[in-house]
């Protein structure tokens, strides 16, 4: 059983570099909701430019391989631009963040999408403005389509982060592979059981970051189900 378990200092690295893969993986995730919120609706919007942009910021988004974009705004971008070196978490949040942001945008142009338009005619009758009705009527009702596949999207950008140990960061990946190194020059320890635990606690925080969603799911459903987006008191406060 104990050629199954690593050292209780190896496990301590890997468990301190998972906080790295953290806070990469939250950071992401905010610039990714901000810009899948802001590209997503103006995918929709009347004026033909503001379509145009954000059309070609999925495009480019979705089109561009990870790694690759990742190695364009931590390495390319700094040298073209002879700037000095950004910390890397940023870049690599950067990185991750437009990447989530493109597919992003794409998720809640549809859920928008399918709001039932009479929604959308309701609250024009009640004087609502475009914003108002966006933030209290449709985003609201349109949660319910966001969230599942939004979810799916985070676990996604949690295995990208993996990437960001090929630019330098002292990430989960990184560290298993310092650990090998050292492994191999101990000629103790396998590689399969390294990389084996190492699966493993991708596993946990991908089932952590299911947990959230779900919770966040089942929040949103008792709150609309059944349910006007916004109720008599909501809506005089917003008038």
């Amino acid at each position: 059983m104990d050629s199954w378990l690593l050292s209780g200092s190896q496990y301590r690295l890997l468990v301190e570099a998972s906080g790295t893969t953290v806070q990469i993986l939250v950071y992401s995730f905010v610039v990714g909701i901000i810009l899948s919120l802001v590209v997503g609706v103006a995918r929709l919007s009347a004026n033909v430019w503001v379509r145009g942009v954000a059309l070609a910021f999925v495009e480019f988004a979705r089109g561009i391989s990870s790694i690759i974009l990742l190695f364009i705004v931590a390495i390319a971008l700094p040298i073209l631009f002879g700037a000095e070196q950004a910390p890397l978490i940023l870049l690599a949040t950067i990185a991750l963040g437009i990447n989530m942001g493109g597919y992003g945008a794409e998720i809640i142009r549809g859920a928008i999408q399918a709001v039932p338009k009479g929604q959308t005619e309701a609250s024009i009758s009640l004087n609502l403005s475009p914003a108002q009705r966006l933030r209290h009527v449709i985003l609201p009702q349109a949660l319910t389509i966001i969230l599942p596949p939004m979810g799916n999207l985070t676990i996604e950008i949690l295995k990208g982060t993996a990437l960001v140990s090929l630019v330098g960061m002292t990430d989960v990946m990184q560290m298993a592979r310092n650990i090998r190194q050292q492994q191999l020059a101990d000629a103790v320890g396998t590689q399969p059981v390294l990389f084996l635990n190492v699966l493993i606690l991708y596993f946990i925080l991908a089932q952590v970051i299911n947990l959230l969603f779900k919770l966040a799911e089942a929040a949103v459903a008792r709150r609309y189900e059944g349910g006007p987006a916004l109720t008599e008191a909501e809506l005089e406060a917003i008038r």
